[in-house]
């Protein structure tokens, strides 16, 4: 969105996310800049991104595997780039980014994830197994939490490509 055209709806719909000094046009994400030129929809979904990335019951480090399979799978270029740092710092090694991307891991558990993300988006719900899997780990809000983070991540990869978000440069 221009600079020009950041009013009061842009600053109350990045409010969700963003802290004041990061809720301008240099400071904001492409992703966000993008996003904002609907406020109305960028406010509403930020409550439910925000949700799944600062208070759902997933263990970051098993949500951060999750976005990144979703990323490979719907070759997000700028999702994979962010979720790739912010799986860093969730404790993703290298190594374990690289399985994401073969579809494997070497802790069972991760390839449970892995799997789940899969049948998600081949078959749009995951199989008495599956869920029986996920559970060894995961109570039922958590399986919840994981099915709308994988949902919520195809619509970002969806809206990322579609709108042709650039990751972003280095500062």
């Amino acid at each position: 969105l221009p600079a020009d055209q950041w009013d009061d709806a842009v600053d109350k719909a990045l409010a969700v996310m963003l802290p004041k000094e990061r809720r301008t046009p240099e400071r904001a994400s492409n992703i966000l800049t993008t996003f904002v030129r609907h406020p109305a929809l960028t406010k509403e979904f930020l409550k439910f991104n925000v949700y799944l990335l600062f208070n759902s019951t997933l263990p970051p480090r098993l949500r951060e595997l999750a976005i990144l399979r979703v990323a490979h799978r719907t070759d997000s270029k700028y999702e994979w780039v962010q979720h790739v740092k912010m799986g860093t710092r969730e404790g993703l090694t290298e190594e374990e980014i690289a399985g994401v991307q073969r579809g494997d891991a070497a802790d069972a558990f991760d390839r449970a994830v892995l799997a789940g993300v899969d049948e998600l988006l081949d078959t749009f719900e995951l199989s008495d197994a599956t869920w029986s899997a996920l559970g060894e780990r995961f109570d039922e809000r958590q399986r919840m939490d994981f099915v709308f983070t994988v949902g919520c991540y195809v619509t970002v990869a969806m809206a990322l490509k579609t709108f042709g978000v650039e990751p972003e440069q280095e500062r």
